[in-house]
């Protein structure tokens, strides 16, 4: 047990990265409209991360490369190495600048849920404290450059926050005969584009990114496949367990008025109190911190893989990247200004990037001069068709639904 402790980590942090304030906010929707019928939408999100995430990281281990690297290297056709560039900058750097600024201000929900607005007028802007010490925060931690460093807040962090939305969702007292309904799939066609956004927000692009270069920093040869394996497995499962605590917990909360993870912590109060209260907000405020970090770390580690850098999370490039992303976050969110239009460009991008790279990350694991004797099984290929035959699907909804609200 202490061994597998010692060996947490790439896991927790891909974990804790999907766990972000988008996640919090559409599995409350999702338990305030539906109840406990979209479990199984969780349960199958979180069964196709594990599939991605587990090629994502063999490559990392077994190759020592991340995924952006390999890509570069494996595309020998100029005109589809640049396209296949272009498009991952596009949807990670430039929309992960965009989704930055939804991150901190979750962080900053939580926080004035629980200590209360702390704002600074500057003539006709309102300049939001909160976004600049967790800006800050995020800052320090990702300007460290240790890895270590990282790992241990984040495991902190999501402890936190696991305690805080399972206590949650306990203290809501839900029907267990009805939560285990709620695995069973069923055709509610009203419920289609909450399961297509808590895929969406489970299996997220660029985490597969993250995690191959987390697992290069931490284990330097293939003998660590197994502990690797393992320890994405629990986390991720530990994720999905999260997920399913705020789901339950605004299912059984019988509140109806909610339009937001910040919502239900306010309304939780007159029902089960301060602590209820507490407990979300503790959840959302470490969800909002997680995402904050590891939004721009993935930014940086995709340009330094696409464009060849050297010296990882210490180098000047490296820090460069994380920087301009994290600031761009910090100023959209303290002045409160929504960057609509850059986030719609990334919904697009992010539906078409999630096959493309699912299809390039499947290409990549069965080619054994990349991988040899550690490529796909064939129970491994069957599994990654499903999972990229339902990305597809739900790429093209999401760039359909995103053309139609224009």
């Amino acid at each position: 047990m202490r061994n597998f402790l010692k060996n947490l980590g790439p896991g927790i942090l891909v974990s804790a990265a999907f766990i972000g304030p988008g996640t919090v906010t559409v599995c409350t929707l999702a338990g305030v409209e539906f109840g406990y019928s979209l479990l199984w939408a969780l349960l199958l999100s979180v069964f196709s991360c594990i599939i991605l995430q587990e090629m994502s990281a063999r490559l990392g281990v077994v190759s020592q490369k991340g995924l952006s690297e390999v890509i570069r290297e494996e595309i020998k056709r100029p005109f589809l190495k640049v396209f296949a560039i272009i498009l991952i900058f596009s949807a990670i750097v430039i929309g992960n600048a965009a989704y930055e600024a939804g991150n901190i201000t979750g962080a900053v929900l939580g926080a004035q849920a629980i200590f209360g607005d702390q704002s600074l007028q500057l003539g006709s802007f309102q300049l939001n404290l909160w976004s600049l010490l967790i800006g800050f925060i995020a800052f320090l931690l990702l300007f460290s450059g240790s890895y270590k460093t990282l790992e241990k807040v984040f495991i902190g962090l999501v402890l936190l926050m696991s305690i805080s939305f399972v206590l949650t969702a306990i203290l809501t007292k839900p029907d267990i005969f009805e939560v285990l309904k709620g695995f069973i799939p069923t055709t509610n066609a009203a419920g289609l584009l909450t399961v297509m956004a808590i895929v969406g927000t489970t299996v997220v692009p660029y985490n597969l990114f993250l995690h191959a270069s987390l697992v290069s920093e931490k284990w330097k040869d293939s003998s660590f496949l197994p502990t690797a394996r393992k320890e994405l497995v629990v986390s991720i499962l530990l994720g999905g367990v999260v997920s399913m605590a705020i789901l339950i917990s605004a299912a059984s909360a019988g509140i109806t008025d909610v339009n937001s993870a910040a919502d239900m912590a306010v309304s939780l109060e007159p029902l089960f109190g301060k602590f209820a209260t507490w407990f979300m907000a503790l959840g959302l405020l470490a969800a909002g911190i997680t995402s904050s970090i590891t939004a721009p770390l993935a930014a940086a580690y995709v340009v330094q893989g696409s464009l060849g850098w050297k010296g990882g999370m210490a180098s000047a490039k490296f820090k460069m990247v994380w920087a301009v992303v994290l600031i761009l976050g910090v100023f959209f969110s303290s002045l409160q200004i929504n960057p609509i239009e850059i986030i719609r460009f990334a919904q697009i991008a992010n539906g078409i990037l999630l096959p493309v790279i699912a299809i390039f990350l499947f290409w990549i694991v069965n080619k054994h001069s990349v991988l040899g004797q550690h490529r796909n099984s064939v129970w491994q290929n069957i599994l990654g068709i499903l999972v990229i035959a339902l990305s597809v699907f739900l790429g093209i909804k999401a760039i359909v639904s995103v053309i139609g609200s224009f």
